[in-house]
Formats: C-alpha cells, sequence, structure tokens
C-alpha cells in the first residue's frame, strides 16, 4: 500500500525543488541586474538634479556657463560661472591623447599579432597589461618628478601644461588601446590573411589593405575606450596641468579641466552654494559625456556585427 504524503510535507517539497536549479540562477542574474539599473538610474537622477540646481534654483545662465571664459565664483560684487576653459581643457588633452596613444596603441598590437614571434607576444602582452593595474597617482607623480622638469628645461613654459597632461594620459590609455586592439587583429579569420597572401599580396599590404579595414569598428572601439578613461581622470591630470583658469592657447600653456576644477575645489565649498551646485553642473557635463561615449562604442559595435 502506498504511503500517503502530508500536505505539508508535499508543499515543503514543491517549494524547494522551485527554488533549485535554474531558476535560482534567473532569479540571481534578474536581481544582479535590477541593483545595476537601479544604481545607474538613482546616480543619473541624483547628479542631474544636483547639476541643474545652479541654473534653476541659483539663476545661473547656461549659456553663460558653457561659453564665458571668466570664473570667479567668489566674486560678491560679481561672480562668474564661465566653466568654458575647464570644458575646453577636458576635451582638449582627451583628444590629444587619443592621437598620441591611437598610433602607438594600434601599431603596437599589429606587431604583436602580426610580426612578432608568439615567445615576443607572451612577454609584451602581460607587461602592457600590467599597466593598466598601475594607480594614477602613481603616474601623476612620475609625471610631476620627471615629465614637468624635462619639459621645462628643453621644451619651454613652466612644465604645468597641455602637453604635460597629454603626455601622462595617453601613456595611461595606451593599454586599454594595445588591449582592444590585439584582441581585435587576433580575432580576424585566418582565411583573409590566407586570401591576401594567395593573391600575391605582401604582409604589409595585407596589414594595410585587408586586416586593418576588416578591424577599424573594433579599434575605433578601443580608441573611443581609451578617450572615455581620458575625459574622466582627475589625480594625474591634475598633478602635471597646472589647474589655471584661464584658456590655453598653446599646449605650453597651463590649463584645467572639469575633473581637476571639481577635485581641487568640492571640498572648499558649502553644500547647497551656488560654487558647490555649478561644480555638480561640472559632474552632469561628464555624466552626459560618458553616455555620449557608451552611445558611440555601441554604435561602433553595431557596424562591426553588419
Amino acid at each position: 500500500m502506498e504511503k500517503l504524503v502530508p500536505a505539508k510535507d508535499r508543499l515543503l517539497k514543491s517549494k524547494k525543488n522551485w527554488l533549485d536549479g535554474e531558476l535560482r540562477g534567473k532569479i540571481l542574474v534578474i536581481l544582479c541586474a535590477v541593483i545595476m539599473i537601479s544604481a545607474t538610474i538613482s546616480i543619473t537622477i541624483f547628479l542631474g538634479s544636483k547639476g541643474l540646481q545652479s541654473f534653476i534654483k541659483n539663476g545661473v545662465s547656461l549659456i553663460e556657463f558653457i561659453t564665458s571664459t571668466h570664473w570667479n565664483p567668489t566674486n560678491q560684487a560679481k561672480p562668474e560661472y564661465g566653466a568654458l576653459p575647464f570644458i575646453f581643457g577636458s576635451f582638449a588633452v582627451t583628444f590629444l591623447s587619443a592621437i598620441v596613444a591611437a598610433p602607438l596603441g594600434i601599431g603596437g598590437a599589429i606587431f604583436m599579432t602580426e610580426i612578432a614571434p608568439s615567445w615576443g607576444r607572451k612577454i609584451l602582452q602581460p607587461v602592457i597589461e600590467l599597466l593598466v593595474g598601475i594607480p594614477s597617482v602613481v603616474y601623476g607623480f612620475i609625471g610631476l618628478t620627471v615629465l614637468v622638469p624635462f619639459i621645462r628645461e628643453h621644451v619651454g613654459g613652466l612644465g604645468f601644461s597641455l602637453l604635460s597632461g597629454t603626455i601622462v594620459l595617453s601613456i595611461m590609455i595606451l593599454p586599454t588601446v594595445t588591449t582592444i586592439a590585439t584582441d581585435a587583429m587576433s580575432s580576424l579569420p585566418k582565411n583573409l590573411r590566407e586570401g591576401s597572401y594567395a593573391l600575391g599580396a605582401t604582409r604589409w599590404q595585407t596589414i594595410r589593405k585587408v586586416l586593418i579595414p576588416a578591424a577599424l569598428p573594433t579599434l575605433l572601439t578601443a580608441i573611443v575606450l581609451g578617450m572615455a578613461r581620458a575625459f574622466g581622470e582627475a589625480l594625474a591630470v591634475q598633478m602635471v596641468i597646472g589647474n589655471v583658469r584661464d584658456l590655453p592657447t598653446s599646449l605650453l600653456d597651463a590649463s584645467a579641466t572639469l575633473t581637476t576644477i571639481i577635485t581641487l575645489n568640492m571640498g572648499h565649498t558649502t553644500y547647497g552654494s551656488v560654487e558647490n551646485n555649478t561644480l555638480w553642473s561640472m559632474g552632469l557635463i561628464l555624466l552626459i559625456m560618458s553616455f555620449a561615449f557608451i552611445l558611440l562604442i555601441r554604435y561602433l559595435s553595431s557596424r562591426r556585427k553588419m
């Protein structure tokens, strides 16, 4: 005679089975996704509300904020909130560092994947990836003690300049560009190379006319990721760029970026004051640019799949 199982026991067993296996994994993944999405939305809403207060609550002109070159929020008689020098400085060091790092990173990737022997890549790849783990303060300290005096003595100016910030940032983003570019070149099908060689193309012709065009969307993605890191970097740039409030006219002029101004002034302002709110507005610009970089990366990724 079959033994009857109490309804309570059947219910407990059913509940246990429901939580087991694949369903439990789905719940965990969904929970992680909800946490990440909630955190992103919360940060965006908070930063957006704080960043807009200077324009809505304090009456700071948006046009003046993004076009004026005069920044003097502590002037009681006539405070000025022109952030153009810092916006320009952020874009300048970002694009200049990308111009320096892109050919070096892509060239290094081509060397490791197409020219160097296998043992050469095994040595170079870990060395490049090791640079990613170096703290930004170390880059800044080396730039402060080595690069700034070198530029002052051999190039001109005070040494604290856009040029110093560009060189430091280009070295910082070089591992990112190189690593992604190396993966892009390595992932190309072998039949591209073999077909090119079969048609009589040389190695350099194959690299220039076949491999680079095929990997171009991913190579551009590598450059954009490097630019995204450069745009948000604060400490290393702060130590070498000079942190002045004037619009630079040459590479040897000192400058400032949005991140350096926020870092230098946030601790010296009263929470909720106009000056404090304008710093939040700078942070909002950084967030908008981060979203812009992400959208650009998604666009390049979609082109790669086409």
